[in-house]
């Protein structure tokens, strides 16, 4: 989810397991913790990289317990992981930075909303606030009509190999559940698949692109990225046994972010995880969101799956499809549900 996560067991199962070996290094404050566990089981040794390896900027850094203080820029900037191969930062799970630049900028903005927040009594359990949209400058990060209406991409097929195909039926699958409540188009080109299909094709809005070894499930971009920085990254691992967790599921939430989405759990209702403040609410806070991590106190406890509020949300943000709301969260692509997928 805007590096998604890693592949996790059941808790359950992995508590039950026998801890061999375990290394901690924490970053800047005791709330961001990196941390990999390897478990013993049935005469083989199991490495788990836990959910939360990359959770973001949770701003939860304190020099005592009673005044918490915002990190500090080198703090910041340690967690964030440094793409060698792009020369880009991912930062909050899955959420790209550019350049040094801009992670000035960002920490900037992190600082600002950090102390706005704790100067505001008992904020955390107060406000209201809901689905949000990513703000630049203060307007929303979206797409204008025309735009929406023809959000081409492309898929690198040479990078996915053996799971091209997948990857095709997955993105087709995780589009059209977002296409069906809000005003935008995602369009694949198919001519133009192949090994040309890079962050330097200017024939899509959008490439779609295998890596492998990544410390995230996937990561996205928002609208106001640039041509170079829209590049949907998947990594290798999403194709691998996550539980409950499915590469459909995946996609949908970094979907969101491309339309402009931000994560839910960094709204005060969540408690943790705070990002920054750069966001408007559309909705009611929804800890069940496609776009809020089960592990920063979300409610999301099975695969991710689009809710009545962030169709609600979406539907706000890009007027003129009316959302068809599903109580039962079902997922239904041109009127054929995908079963729990």
């Amino acid at each position: 989810m805007h590096v998604l996560f890693r592949r996790v067991h059941a808790l359950h199962e992995m508590l039950s397991r026998r801890v061999i070996k375990e290394s901690l290094s924490i970053a800047a404050s005791p709330c961001m913790v990196r941390r990999r566990v390897i478990y013993h089981a049935e005469g083989f040794e199991m490495k788990v990289t836990l959910f939360a390896i990359l959770i973001g900027f949770t701003g939860c850094a304190v020099t005592d317990s009673s005044s918490p203080q915002p990190m500090s820029y080198d703090e910041f900037r340690g967690q964030a992981y440094f793409q060698p191969e792009t020369g880009t930062y991912v930062i909050n799970g899955d959420e790209l930075v550019s350049n040094d630049k801009q992670m000035r900028e960002v920490y900037d903005a992190y600082v600002d909303s950090f102390v706005a927040l704790q100067a505001a009594k008992d904020g955390f359990g107060e406000t209201q606030q809901g689905l949000i949209v990513n703000t630049v400058n203060g307007a929303d990060d979206k797409w204008n009509a025309a735009g929406a209406a023809r959000i081409t991409y492309c898929i690198n097929s040479t990078s996915f190999g053996s799971n091209y195909a997948l990857m095709k039926s997955a993105m087709h699958d995780a589009t059209r559940q977002w296409e069906r409540i809000g005003k935008f188009n995602f369009i694949r080109l198919i001519d133009q698949d192949g090994a040309g299909c890079t962050n330097t094709n200017n024939n899509v809005v959008f490439n779609v692109r295998q890596v492998t070894g990544q410390p995230f499930l996937a990561r996205a971009f928002f609208p106001s990225s640039t041509r170079a920085e829209r590049e949907l990254q998947i990594d290798s691992s999403s194709f691998e046994d996550m539980g409950v967790y499915t590469i459909r599921g995946v996609l949908r939430h970094e979907l969101g972010h491309t339309l402009g989405f931000r994560h839910e759990h960094t709204r005060p209702e969540a408690g943790t995880c705070f990002e920054n403040s750069e966001w408007r609410a559309l909705t009611n806070y929804d800890a069940q969101s496609v776009m809020h991590y089960p592990q920063c106190n979300g409610g999301n406890t099975g695969n991710l799956r689009l809710t009545d509020l962030d169709k609600t949300g979406a539907a706000l943000l890009y007027p003129g499809v009316q959302p068809q709301l599903d109580t039962a969260n079902a997922d239904f692509v041109d009127g054929d549900p995908i079963l729990n997928q």
